[in-house]
This record gives C-alpha cells, structure tokens and sequence, in this order.
C-alpha cells in the first residue's frame, strides 16, 4: 500500500498558516483551499463551554484529558481545526508541538460563532469526519439547536441525533452519558 501524499497546494496553504501570528484573542484554521481567521469568543459562548466541559469531565475516561482551542492537523486531507473543545489521549502530550494529530480526537465540541455559523454548521461537519474524529457536538446557541454526529465513514459521517436546549443529548461511548442542556444560554 503505498502513502498518501499531501497535495503540494495544500502542504503549502498549511506551511503558511503555521508561519500566520493572528492577533491576541484570534485563532487560525485551514480547510481545504481556505485560511479561516476567527476572533474570540463571548462570554455567553464561554459559560456553555463551561457547562458542557464540566459534564464531559465528571465523565471522561482517565487516559483522556481535555483540551481548549488545540489544533488538530490532518495533513492527509490538508485541514487544521482548532475547536472549543476536544479531548485526546494524555499520551499526545509525549507528542510535544502546538499541534494534535486530528486522529487522535475522541470528540470535537464547537459552540456556534454568531460571525461565522457556517464554519461549524457545514465546514466542520464537513471535515471532522475526513480528519478521522468520531463525535462532533454541535451547539448552537443562536437558534436554542445541538446536534450530534457520529459513525464517520468514506468521509462523512452516518448519524446525526438533533435537538433543542433543554434536551438530553446521548453521549456515546468513551463517555456513555446524557448531556443536560437546560442551562445552556442563548445569545
């Protein structure tokens, strides 16, 4: 079997972006043909990280930790993401470097950006499966929505469980809890 190879277009796009200082409070994504330049959240955007981040760890395994806004590179689809939240093996931190393979990912978690809700409605729905996570959480303060997808496959994923805040969003296995969501505020 031979290895993937990057496209050079790509290899450079992410060349670049990793030479990028965006300024403090900002973060730097690549998604395909495109550097995505995102500013810094709200303080409502904060809370329900909080809320949410607080559950998941009462919940997570012990070779798991969390991790705020850590790039997850997929160099064999030319993508970085950087979500709000995401846990990853305590054994990634051997791997030392800014960057997390996305493989690696157990969960992506994103609250939805009010400037820029199609970066996580379509965009990560679009490459978190290609970048080989298996769980990405959706929140969407702006409507009251989460979603959440899983069973990743030929680049997409195959289940998507919707609902609206209050609801009870069934968390899968490594975790295998029901999120409550009555707290979480709407922008």
């Amino acid at each position: 079997m031979s290895e993937f190879r990057i496209p050079e277009r790509h290899a450079q796009l992410l060349a670049y972006a990793r030479t990028l200082t965006p300024p403090s409070g900002w973060k730097i994504e690549v998604s395909g043909d495109e550097i995505i330049m995102m500013a810094g959240p709200s303080v409502i955007h904060q809370r329900n990280l909080l809320l949410v981040r607080e559950q998941f760890d009462a919940r997570r395994p012990k070779d798991l930790m969390p991790s705020e806004n850590t790039d997850l590179g997929s160099p064999h689809t030319g993508k970085l993401r950087n979500p709000d939240l995401t846990y990853i093996p305590l054994a990634a931190v051997e791997l030392g470097g800014n960057q997390v393979p996305a493989e690696l990912a157990v969960i992506a978690v994103e609250i939805v950006s009010p400037s820029n809700p199609e970066n996580d409605l379509v965009g990560k729905v679009r490459d978190y499966p290609q970048m080989g996570i298996p769980l990405y959480l959706v929140i969407d303060p702006r409507e009251g929505t989460l979603a959440l997808h899983s069973e990743p496959g030929g680049g997409t994923y195959h289940r998507r469980w919707a609902g609206k805040f209050g609801d009870a969003v069934p968390i899968p296995a490594p975790f295998a809890f029901e999120l409550e969501t009555a707290e979480l505020l709407r922008y």
